[in-house]
């Protein structure tokens, strides 16, 4: 007997997802944990696999396509099973096709009951074109698709990625689709526009149209994130700058270590100031378990475990990847952890789970340039670390001025959660860890 099979929740933050791609075609035999299709949500891309087994008798959402939880997307049954019905009422993504024309009222109030066509006996009604001997034209062949006259591009988010992708110009593509919509296989066979082509230029008086880029899953719930979190979390700021010479010791020694110790042959693993940020910030958080803790309507949670949310820039946005337990683990054990999490999240293989329920995050932007900035809490956490470049610049040892390296931080703190004087303390503490390092490791 037919399913229908409906977008299920891939994600615990999910409210919606588009179809990247669909990785079985009508006809196909599924079976159980197929990958149907890739559908991005509002963490990364993920997988829609299968609960069941059957053959895929029909497709009801195409690819490009946003989809709302629950909503069905396919059909799945019996080979050559009759699916009219269910796909009819199935509410799938097919766009709505333009209503006819209305017609004059005189000519439906000529027209009989019931939509019958007139005899050509009854009285007032006249005899069709060929029965009176007139020429009867042929049927009209139906135009060649037209690019939009009005210049707007009429495409789903997948076909604009493709459009990109490919280097082609849309608004100078025909649409096959209803109402002249482009689709997938309009692209098929067309050439890159020119390199460098410049935009038509704005008629005299009148502004250039911006570039319209449509947001992704990723984008809106970052949109929505960190709006709720700017509105509704009364965010302050601690910063400090910390002397990062002993902790650049540390690191080239590490390094040096693992270099010599390698296999011939074998690329030796590396330690980058972030992981030993990692670890200092968990053991800065184990001492003042303040900072390690949530608002909630009815208490404050302190949290017994020390999950460290890392932020990744990815090309749709951010993400934050969880190293679990970070207190625990030495530091080559995060630096291997946090660059699988980062690979994960650049190929959008991070998992569901890989994401969430962090207790503190980190923020870098030192490896662009960034000597300080002020990050915004990601909720439900209470704190944020932002962490800027190592700095090459004259230092005051004693009663000389020597090159150091300098490197500032910036705590944001949510208010209900950690008071000014817990914060102050959560960075003296990393302040001292930082600048006797060694204290690190033995955390």
């Amino acid at each position: 007997m037919a399913k229908v099979l409906e977008l299920p929740k891939l994600s615990p933050t999910m409210e919606e997802g588009q179809i990247s791609a669909w990785h079985k075609k009508e006809g196909d035999k599924i079976d159980i944990d197929d990958l149907l299709a890739e559908v991005e949500t509002d963490k990364a891309t993920m997988e829609y696999k299968s609960f069941d087994r059957g053959t895929l008798l029909k497709i009801l959402v195409p690819a490009g396509s946003v989809v709302q939880l629950g909503q069905p997307v396919a059909i799945i049954g019996n080979p050559g099973e009759d699916v009219s019905a269910l796909a009819g009422g199935s509410g799938g993504g097919a766009p709505a096709q333009k209503p006819a024309a209305e017609e004059p009222k005189g000519d439906r109030a000529a027209q009989p009951a019931g939509g019958a066509a007139p005899s050509g006996d009854a009285p007032g009604t006249a005899a069709p074109p060929a029965a009176r001997g007139e020429a009867v034209s042929p049927p009209t062949q139906p135009a060649a698709p037209q690019p939009a006259s009005d210049g707007r591009v009429r495409a789903s988010p997948y076909v604009r990625k493709l459009g990109r992708e490919r280097g082609l110009d849309l608004t100078s593509v025909a649409g096959s689709g209803p109402r002249g919509r482009i689709v997938a296989r309009d692209l098929e066979g067309l050439k890159p526009s020119p390199a460098g082509a410049a935009a038509a230029p704005a008629a005299p008086g009148e502004l250039a149209a911006p570039e319209a880029r449509p947001l992704s899953m990723m984008r809106k719930a970052i949109a929505r994130r960190l709006t709720e979190s700017k509105q509704t979390v009364p965010h302050f700021y601690l910063s400090i700058d910390v002397d990062a010479d002993p902790l650049n010791a540390l690191r080239e020694q590490i390094n040096a270590d693992l270099a010599a110790t390698a296999a011939e042959g074998e690329k030796p693993a590396k330690v980058s100031f972030n992981d030993l940020l990692v670890k200092a910030c968990a053991v800065a958080l184990v001492r003042v378990p303040e900072c390690n803790a949530q608002f909630t309507s009815d208490a404050i949670l302190v949290h017994r475990r020390v999950d460290i949310s890392v932020a990744v820039a990815v090309p749709e946005g951010l993400v934050t990847p969880v190293v679990r337990d970070a207190d625990r683990k030495q530091v080559l054990e995060i630096a291997a952890e946090v660059r699988e999490l980062a690979g994960k999240a650049k190929s959008k293989k991070l998992r569901p789970e890989e994401m969430a329920n962090g207790t503190f995050s980190i923020s870098n932007l030192g490896m662009y340039g960034i000597d300080n900035f002020g990050a915004v809490i990601n909720p439900p956490e209470g704190a944020i670390l932002a962490v800027g470049q190592v700095r090459r610049e004259p230092v005051v040892r004693g009663e000389q001025v020597v090159p150091g390296r300098r490197m500032a931080m910036t705590l944001s703190c949510d208010h209900r959660v950690v008071d000014g004087a817990v914060g102050a303390t959560f960075l003296k503490v990393l302040r001292q860890l930082l600048e006797h390092p060694t204290q690190i490791l033995l955390g």
